[in-house]
């Protein structure tokens, strides 16, 4: 397969992978389903890692990767202006700017699975407040932990879910631009196609 094409295959899996993450970054703003005040929301969801990381900074490599198609094989070759090469070059930088989106994700969503929700919780001398009950994923391994959150409902298997989500499809983000700057490499130092530019449709 020809990089451009390859690059193409990238961005087309980069996509959806950006609309899951801005999905499960919205459903974190609604508890259980339900609208609560925006001082009880987990402040780790205020980061915004799935919708600006995962979500809005991922779509720019997703369409370069997209757009590197239009370079693929023999419709450049003898051309000298379709920077075939520098396309290849650019975007192993926009492959960066998705790592670090990806990243920035992944970071906040591990925070948040460390910490644990903020919720309506049973503090002991303080009384029924809200905040942080748990310390150091230490709720991970203990289950029966999970009933100190009385509200909102279900807080700690929501929370727990969706940054899950976020943190696995951050991680496959960054491996696929990490793949596309490795890609971008050899299409830049070996040309975007072998081959093709002596006429052999095989060679596509």
């Amino acid at each position: 397969m020809c990089s451009g094409g390859f690059a193409k295959c990238l961005g087309i899996s980069l996509l959806p992978l950006a609309i899951v993450c801005v999905l499960c970054n919205i459903l974190l703003f609604f508890p259980d389903g339900k609208i609560i005040e925006s001082e009880h929301i987990t402040k780790q969801v205020w980061y915004f890692g799935g919708i600006l990381g995962s979500g809005v900074l991922m779509i720019f490599p997703a369409l370069v990767f997209l757009g590197l198609k239009n370079n693929d094989c023999c419709g450049c070759c003898g051309n000298e202006s379709c920077g075939r090469r520098f396309a290849m070059l650019s975007s192993i930088l926009f492959a960066a700017v998705g790592v670090l989106g990806a990243g920035y994700s992944v970071i906040v969503s591990a925070v948040a699975i460390n910490q644990g929700p903020l919720c309506f919780y049973d503090s002991g001398s303080n009384g029924t407040i809200w905040g942080y009950p748990f310390s150091e994923g230490n709720y991970l391994s203990d289950k029966t932990l999970w009933d100190k959150c009385k509200e909102p409902k279900n807080i700690v298997h929501w929370n727990l879910a969706l940054f899950a989500v976020l943190l696995a499809m951050g991680l496959i983000q960054i491996a696929l631009c990490a793949v596309q700057v490795v890609n971008g490499l050899l299409g830049a130092l070996c040309g975007d196609c072998c081959g093709c530019c002596g006429g052999d449709d095989g060679a596509m």
